[in-house]
């Protein structure tokens, strides 16, 4: 049997995209999401970098560049770790349609490599629990560029699909909120720019974001019934978006 150095924690929520009424899917519990300074910082405590902080940052930061530029310029790249591939989205109508940036979009999708693939040997699950049935953001569109939970437009409409996502109760939390990965600022979305805010889905206009990687939560009070939940609850999507 491997050895165990490394554990993911995760609770059970019910799936509702089965007829099985019993089946849960696990969702992992994220501590928090670690930039490149905190990685290399935790990298030089345990040992692991025979470097400094600030150097190893400035290799990482320069290699993510490059291979940025490359990817670019239309190369996939295979770190061992994942894999990079441009990916262009949308549909084009007829044999000499051309590129147009208002209906097709670039991506780039990283999938993982053979050198994590391969050191799953020493990672266990640890159940902790069993989380509230369905209340789940389980898709994002961003209407303008019809890309799926990546892509953000500012001032555009974003449809968010879920369970219980109907935005009620009078407590000033409530809403739909963008989240700054970089510096945790938070955006709320306005009131009158909930374009609809249904249970199962809501449309809302994307507020004026920097460019940026942002987390999406949404807080209501809303059961699915006539009674308020006394105290707003958190649906967090499970996804970082991004405003280029």
């Amino acid at each position: 049997m491997a050895n165990i150095f490394h554990r993911i924690k995760a609770i059970l929520i019910p799936n509702l995209l089965t007829e099985d009424p019993d089946d849960f899917y696990a969702k992992v519990i994220s501590e928090r999401t670690l930039n490149i300074e905190e990685i290399c910082e935790a990298a030089i405590a345990r040992g692991n970098a025979p470097t400094s902080v600030e150097a190893m940052k400035i290799n990482v930061e320069l290699f993510l560049k490059e291979m940025g530029y490359q990817l670019k310029d239309g190369y996939s790249v295979n770190t061992g770790y994942f894999i990079a591939t441009p990916l262009i989205k949308g549909i084009f109508k007829h044999a000499k349609d051309r590129y147009d940036a208002l209906r097709h979009s670039i991506q780039f999708l990283f999938t993982q490599g053979d050198v994590l693939r391969k050191g799953l040997s020493d990672v266990t699950v640890e159940i902790t629990g069993v989380g509230e049935a369905g209340a789940v953001i389980t898709e994002v569109t961003d209407v303008k560029t019809d890309s799926t939970n990546d892509r953000l437009t500012p001032n555009r409409n974003l449809r968010i699909k879920g369970s219980k996502l109907k935005l009620a109760g009078e407590n000033p939390e409530v809403g739909v909120y963008f989240v700054n990965e970089a510096t945790g600022e938070q955006t709320k979305v306005a009131a009158d720019e909930v374009v609809n805010n249904k249970p199962s889905e809501l449309v809302i206009i994307i507020p004026e974001l920097a460019p940026g990687l942002y987390a999406l939560k949404v807080i209501t009070q809303f059961t699915g019934n006539t009674v308020l939940l006394k105290e707003p609850r958190t649906i967090s999507f499970d996804k970082i978006l991004n405003v280029v």
